[in-house]
């Protein structure tokens, strides 16, 4: 009776896999179509309801006995999860397919438990790893890492690139971001997202690496303010360590306000009009007065607040377009530097569109100025959908400290490129230096040919900012125009320098 019960449940079993999924629906018309011309309508309305029923009561619609089709959720750590995410990654090399591994942290959670108390949390999870579940495919594991993570594991798929899992990875986050009622309140929880593609990892990867890369992304996200997605590479920060006094003081510098953008007004050498600023972060140092970005720049990065600061420097440069409007000042448009941890964000375009929408402004009254480097680098990565998906929003992109890096004329291209900034290199005793000049005119004269304008940085004197006019530079700015300024001081700045401008002559240009 055993040996014919085992191979009853093996029968079965075969069964299930055969009547699962597409299967089933290619065999019930048939059924039914047999129905009807044997027994006519009455049949075939028996097995419209009739077979479903059946095939339920036969268990054949379980999905427990039926090979890999995804887990229930389950309580681990990342310790325990680790001999699953090895096995993942094997059955992905054996099969010759990609997989990932995209982990989600839970932000606030202090503030939760002090307003609604411990419990909160973990309902907020419950209810985030259910609505994953459903967004996910039958293939796709999910896991309760600890009370604010959550691990996804990709099945093995055919195609994978760093744009599908960023998709994936915001299907996911946005299934979990849902808002979520307790006690009456609807709470909008946020997750910040890392994710590990097991192309980018060794081949020979186990399932540890492609854990704490993904945590590694997670904690480059979580750092980069809420409802951030990292996605894992190998130039990107891998290890947390303990911050230095620098940087646990440009943290809190950061929170209080101190670090701020000052503004260096840009000037059109053919009208001599103001164009627009360049926005500059300076350190209101409570003790050592405004400091310039080389002390506290680098505390920045290592400390991963890269992001926090150019959020601040966006919001508050977008602020003083703003009150200059309000003022009746023309200003034609702000420059904001954008690095590359800053470019690394899919979703930097939606969130400077909302920022210009929340102050009233259009998006060419922005320019992202971005270092030649970054372009350069590659065509598909997020940096470069991003800066397209700016210029196609209307944004201006400044290539910046051009001539230093290795950009072709492709790249300029490809990014929509609107300006070329001069680095301020080449700049220097351009009016007195014979090789200085000729690469300045280079430049320029490729920028005319491909359509773009160009400024020139560093500008100090004025036969300098005589010849970048003669040559057809379009604007320059530097000390010997003016120093960065704290947005209340620009708008005195610029009226003092119109009444100038009106009793000045006019800088002759190279004519043809």
């Amino acid at each position: 009776m055993n040996i014919i019960g085992t191979a009853v449940r093996r029968r079965m079993r075969e069964l299930r896999r055969v009547l699962q999924g597409p299967q089933l629906i290619a065999f019930v018309p048939a059924i039914a179509l047999a129905a009807f011309w044997v027994f006519g309508e009455l049949a075939l309305l028996g097995v419209a309801l009739g077979l479903p029923m059946l095939l339920s009561g036969m268990g054949l619609f379980s999905m427990s006995d039926s090979g890999h089709h995804g887990r229930a959720c389950e309580v681990t750590t990342l310790d325990k999860l680790e001999p699953v995410a090895t096995r993942l990654a094997q059955r992905a090399q054996e099969q010759n397919k990609l997989t990932a591994c995209f982990l989600l942290g839970f932000e606030d959670t202090e503030e939760l438990d002090s307003r609604h108390g411990a419990e909160t949390v973990f309902k907020l999870r419950d209810a985030a790893t259910g609505r994953i579940r459903s967004a996910l495919r039958p293939g796709d594991d999910i896991y309760i890492v600890d009370k604010t993570r959550i691990a996804v594991l990709l099945g093995p798929v055919i195609r994978l690139d760093l744009e599908s899992a960023l998709q994936i990875a915001s299907r996911i986050q946005a299934a979990a971001e849902e808002p979520v009622v307790v006690a009456g309140s609807a709470i909008y929880p946020s997750y910040s997202v890392g994710l590990s593609l097991s192309s980018r990892l060794e081949i020979e990867a186990q399932g540890k690496d492609f854990l704490s890369s993904a945590n590694a992304a997670l904690e480059d996200a979580q750092s980069s303010g809420a409802s951030a997605i990292r996605a894992w590479s190998r130039h990107g920060r891998y290890m947390k360590t303990a911050e230095t006094p620098l940087e646990t003081e440009v943290r809190a510098a950061l929170e209080a306000g101190e670090i701020v953008p000052w503004f260096q007004p840009q000037i059109s050498t053919e009208t001599g009009q103001v164009t627009g600023v360049e926005a500059l972060a300076r350190w209101l140092h409570p003790d050592r007065g405004t400091l310039p970005p080389a002390v506290f720049l680098p505390a920045i990065a290592s400390a991963g607040l890269l992001p926090k600061l150019a959020e601040t420097i966006l919001r508050e440069t977008l602020e003083a377009l703003q009150d200059w409007d309000s003022l009746g000042l023309t200003v034609a448009s702000a420059a904001v530097n954008m690095t590359k941890q800053d470019l690394d964000d899919p979703k930097l375009p939606d969130r400077i569109a909302w920022q210009l929408d929340r102050f009233n402004l259009t998006p060419d009254r922005l320019c992202i100025e971005v270092l030649e480097d970054v372009v350069a680098e590659g065509p598909d990565d997020v940096t470069a959908r991003n800066i397209r998906a700016l210029a196609a929003m209307g944004c201006g992109i400044d290539l910046d400290d051009f001539g230093t890096g290795k950009a072709s004329i492709s790249v300029l291209r490809r990014f929509d490129v609107s300006r070329l900034k001069i680095d301020r290199s080449f700049v220097t005793r351009v009016d007195t230096d014979e090789d200085q000049r000729r690469v300045v005119a280079a430049v320029i004269g490729m920028a005319e040919r491909l359509g773009l304008d160009t400024v020139a940085e560093g500008v100090e004197t004025v036969g300098e900012h005589a010849l970048l006019a003669q040559l057809g530079c379009k604007v320059v700015q530097g000390f010997g125009i003016a120093r960065p300024m704290s947005p209340e001081r620009i708008p005195k700045w610029i009226q003092t320098y119109n009444a100038k401008l009106a009793q000045a002559p006019r800088l002759p240009r190279a004519m043809g």
